[in-house]
C-alpha cells in the first residue's frame, strides 16, 4: 500500500522531484483547495538547521511575493513544515508554493541547439528585460540573470525565475562569492560584482547582455579555467563583437550587445527599458540609440588607437662613383674618397657639432634627473599600499581588512536605506587607490540603519512567527484582529496594516488580521445548484445536495440550506443545499359513461373523464 503524500499547510500535496539546486529542491505539487498544479520549493533538509540558509530562503519568499508580472514566475504562498528528527529534535523546513510552468529553461535549449537565431534571441531577451524593468521599479535587483534562470513556456511565454535569490540557488557553472553573499555566476558577472562593489539595476543589465551574447553565438563573452580568471576578464578585457563569431549578426545588434557590456556602469544602458527599446529597434531594422553606436565605434577604434603613426618605409642605399657613372646595384659595396671641403663649410660643420654636443649633454642631464626622480618615486611608491574594498562590508570585516593592510582610519556614521546597519556606506580614498599609510588615513562611513524599513510579507505566519519577522525588520506587532475567511488556515495571518512592501520608520506598529478558521455562509436560496456548489467550494466548504419536489420554485434552484445564511461554520465543513425538483404529473383515470336507460353514449364509446378530488363527476345527460 502506497504512503499518503506529504501535505504542507493543510492543502499542498508534495509530488515528484522536478529540480534540485545548491540550497533547495523543487517538487511538483497539487493545491487541494483550488485543484491546480503548483511547484513547491523546499529548503534541503540537511540545511534546515542553518539559520543563514533559513534567512536567505525567507528573504527569497519576501522578495518574490511582491512581484506580479506576466514574465515573472509567481509565488502563491509560503510557510514552514515542522518535522521531527531521529534524535527527537523539532526542525522547521521552510517552503514556497509557486506557479508551475510547463516548459524548458534557456540552459536546456542551448544545450540542444548551441545558439538561437538573432530574431529569436532578441525576442527572448526583450521578455527578460520587461521583467527586469518591472522588478527594478519595485526596488528588487535579481543579481543572477543567466540562461538557467529563464524559462520558455510551451506557449512561448518568457518566465524569469528566482528573483532576489542569487545567493540561494547555484547554477551548474561556478559561482563567485564574497563575505556573507553569493554575488552571481562567473560567466554573467558584472565588473562591479567582480570587484565587490555595490550592485544596482545596471548590474542586471550587464548580466542580461552576457546572456544575450551567449544566445547569439553559443558561448558567453568570457570563458576561462576558473571563476577568478573569468572575473578578471569581466573587469579588464573587452569582449569580441558577436558578429566576429557569428557573421549573420547585424552591426546594430553588435552595438546593442557591446553597449550593454560596457565596463563602467555609467556608460552602459541605465535602465531595462532603454536596453529593450534598442534591442527591439535592431530586430525590426529601425535606428538604435547614438550611445549604442558610440560603444561599437569605441571598441572598434580601441586597438587601432594604440599607434597612429604611419609605418616607416626602408629603401636600399645607393652610392654614386666619383666619375659620375650610375650607382651600384642595391646590396653592392662601392668605396669613394672623401670630397674636399672648403674652410667656411668646415666652420659651419664644427658649429653644428658643438650645438649637437651641447644638446646631447643637456639631454643626458635631463635623463639623469628623470632617472633620479623616478628612483625616488619608486621608493615612495614602495611604501604605499592599496586601499581594500570596504563599501558594503560589515564594519568588523572592514576594520580587519584595514588592519591587515596596516592602514589607519577615521569613522563617521549616517543613515542609509540601502546599506545594512553596521556596514560601510562609503570610503575615501576609493578601493584600489595606493596611499602612504604614514601620512593618509582611510575615512569610512558606517550605516546606522535605514530612515525607513519595509513591511515584510506576514501572510500565512502565526502571530509568534510574525512577531519575530517584524522584530528582525525593526518593526513591532500591534493589534490582532480575528477575521472569518478561508484565505489562510486557522490562526494564520491573513493580512497586515500597513500592507506588504509599505515603508515605515523603524519601530512602527504593524496590525495583523488572523483567520478564525470559520467562514460566514452566504444566502444560497434562488441560486442554481452549480452556482451554490461553486460558492461553497470557493469558501473552502464541501457541498452536499438533497432534492425536494415542489411546484413553488424553478427546477434546479436552491430552496433551502443547512446551516442557514449568515451562520458561521468551520472551513472544510459540509453544507447541505436543498434543490427543487418538479412534482410528478397527476394520475389520469377513465370513467365509463352511463344513462338511466343503460343505452350506450352517442359515440358508442366510453368517455374518459379525469378524476379530481375537487371536481365531482357529472353523468352524461340521457
Amino acid at each position: 500500500m502506497s504512503e499518503d503524500p506529504l501535505l504542507l499547510g493543510g492543502r499542498y500535496e508534495v509530488g515528484e522531484l522536478i529540480g534540485r539546486g545548491g540550497m533547495a529542491e523543487v517538487h511538483l505539487g497539487h493545491d487541494t483547495r483550488l485543484g491546480r498544479q503548483v511547484a513547491i520549493k523546499m529548503l534541503r533538509s540537511d540545511l534546515a538547521r542553518d539559520q543563514s540558509f533559513i534567512k536567505r530562503f525567507r528573504r527569497e519568499a519576501q522578495s518574490s511575493a511582491g512581484l506580479n508580472h506576466a514574465s515573472i514566475v509567481a509565488v502563491y504562498d509560503s510557510g514552514e513544515e515542522h518535522s521531527i528528527e531521529s534524535g527527537g529534535a523539532k526542525v522547521a523546513v521552510p517552503y514556497m508554493v509557486m506557479e508551475y510552468v510547463q516548459g524548458r529553461t534557456l540552459r536546456e535549449i542551448l544545450t540542444d541547439r548551441d545558439h538561437l537565431p538573432a530574431e529569436e534571441a532578441s525576442r527572448v531577451t526583450e521578455g527578460v528585460l520587461d521583467a527586469l524593468a518591472y522588478s527594478h521599479r519595485m526596488g528588487i535587483v535579481h543579481r543572477d540573470i543567466k540562461p538557467a534562470n529563464v524559462m520558455i513556456a510551451k506557449d512561448g511565454t518568457i518566465k524569469v525565475m528566482d528573483f532576489g535569490i542569487a545567493r540561494a540557488i547555484a547554477d551548474t557553472a561556478a559561482t563567485m562569492t564574497q563575505t556573507q553573499a553569493v554575488i552571481g555566476t562567473a560567466q554573467y558577472l558584472s565588473p562591479e560584482q567582480a570587484q565587490g562593489q555595490t550592485v544596482d539595476a545596471r548590474s542586471d543589465l550587464y548580466s542580461a547582455g552576457c546572456m544575450l551574447y551567449e544566445l547569439l553565438v553559443g558561448r558567453p563573452p568570457f570563458v576561462g579555467d576558473s571563476p577568478v580568471s573569468i572575473a578578471y576578464q569581466h573587469v579588464g578585457e573587452q569582449p569580441v563583437a558577436p558578429s566576429a563569431r557569428e557573421n549573420t549578426i547585424s552591426e546594430d545588434l553588435d552595438a546593442v550587445v557591446l553597449h550593454s557590456l560596457a565596463k563602467d556602469r555609467e556608460k552602459r544602458y541605465q535602465d531595462a527599458g532603454a536596453f529593450r527599446n534598442d534591442l527591439q529597434a535592431a530586430r525590426l531594422g529601425r535606428p538604435i540609440s547614438a550611445a549604442a553606436m558610440a560603444s561599437l565605434a569605441a571598441l572598434a577604434a580601441g586597438p587601432a588607437a594604440i599607434s597612429t603613426s604611419e609605418p616607416t618605409e626602408v629603401y636600399a642605399a645607393t652610392t654614386r662613383p666619383r666619375d659620375g657613372s650610375p650607382g651600384a646595384a642595391p646590396g653592392s659595396t662601392t668605396s669613394t674618397f672623401p670630397a674636399a671641403v672648403d674652410p667656411a663649410e668646415r666652420g659651419r660643420r664644427r658649429g653644428a657639432t658643438y650645438v649637437m654636443l651641447t644638446v646631447g649633454i643637456i639631454a643626458a642631464l635631463a635623463l639623469l634627473g628623470f632617472g633620479g626622480s623616478q628612483y625616488l618615486q619608486m621608493r615612495e611608491d614602495a611604501k604605499k599600499v592599496s586601499v581594500p574594498v570596504l563599501e558594503g562590508k560589515p564594519r568588523a570585516t572592514a576594520l580587519k581588512l584595514l588592519s591587515d593592510a596596516k592602514l589607519g582610519f577615521t569613522e563617521t556614521t549616517a543613515k542609509s536605506d540601502t546599506v545594512p546597519e553596521d556596514s560601510v556606506i562609503e570610503q575615501t580614498p576609493g578601493a584600489g587607490t595606493r596611499i602612504d599609510p604614514e601620512t593618509t588615513k582611510v575615512a569610512i562611513v558606517i550605516s546606522t540603519g535605514p530612515n525607513a524599513v519595509t513591511v515584510p510579507d506576514l501572510r500565512g505566519m502565526t502571530v509568534a512567527e510574525a512577531t519575530e519577522a517584524l522584530t528582525t525588520a525593526k518593526l513591532a506587532i500591534g493589534t490582532t484582529t480575528k477575521v472569518d475567511t478561508d484565505d489562510q488556515p486557522k490562526d494564520r495571518i491573513v493580512s497586515s496594516d500597513p500592507t506588504l512592501g509599505t515603508s515605515r520608520p523603524p519601530g512602527s506598529i504593524v496590525n495583523v488580521s488572523v483567520a478564525t478558521g470559520l467562514v460566514v455562509l452566504p444566502d444560497l436560496k434562488g441560486k442554481t445548484q452549480d452556482e451554490a456548489a461553486a460558492a461553497l467550494i470557493n469558501l473552502g466548504l464541501t457541498p452536499k445536495t438533497d432534492y425536494r419536489q415542489t411546484s413553488r420554485a424553478k427546477e434546479g434552484t436552491v430552496v433551502d440550506q443547512k446551516p442557514g445564511k449568515d451562520e458561521k461554520v468551520a472551513v472544510g465543513s459540509v453544507v447541505t443545499i436543498v434543490v427543487a425538483q418538479k412534482l410528478p404529473p397527476p394520475p389520469v383515470t377513465t370513467t365509463p359513461s352511463s344513462s338511466s336507460s343503460g343505452s350506450p353514449s352517442p359515440s358508442g364509446t366510453p368517455s374518459p373523464t379525469p378524476t379530481d378530488s375537487s371536481t365531482p363527476t357529472i353523468p352524461p345527460t340521457p
